[in-house]
């Protein structure tokens, strides 16, 4: 029932929107992006917060756990980027180009809705094991 009921908030909200009824519609849609987060309906509740915003209501981004997952490849770069190393070390010991870690860190920031190397250290804080923390090897300049 939960999904039929998410759907008709969605539907409602929608219809409310169209009749330039936006206060009665960002409730409706707001009710409708929580039900279908909640169900992980993921498409629809894309669907939810584009009419949310349409409707003049403000839609935050979803949780960290309710993301897309990360990638391996894109994993291990998070993990390197977040304890302190530079695109070219963390190319150096991926075997891989700056240019490629750099696209692979730009999909990281983007699933992870951060902007700084700082943020995904703390964002990733939670998710890593403290015992898997590369070893340093820079030399003295």
């Amino acid at each position: 029932m939960r999904p039929e009921l998410a759907r008709a908030h969605l539907l409602y909200g929608e219809w409310l929107r169209r009749q330039r009824r936006s206060v009665d519609a960002r409730e409706q849609l707001r009710t409708a992006r929580q039900l279908l987060d909640a169900i992980g309906m993921e498409a629809f509740a894309d669907r939810a917060r584009r009419e949310l915003l349409a409707a003049g209501g403000t839609a935050r981004r979803r949780a960290v756990s309710a993301r897309v997952e990360l990638t391996a490849q894109e994993t291990q770069i998070a993990r390197l980027a977040a304890y302190g190393l530079s695109n070219p070390e963390i190319a150096t010991r991926l075997f891989l180009s700056p240019r490629t870690v750099q696209y692979h860190l730009g999909k990281v920031f983007a699933k992870l809705d951060v902007t700084s190397r700082n943020q995904l250290s703390h964002v990733l804080s939670g998710r890593l094991d403290p015992t898997s923390r590369p070893a340093f090897r820079r030399s003295c300049r």
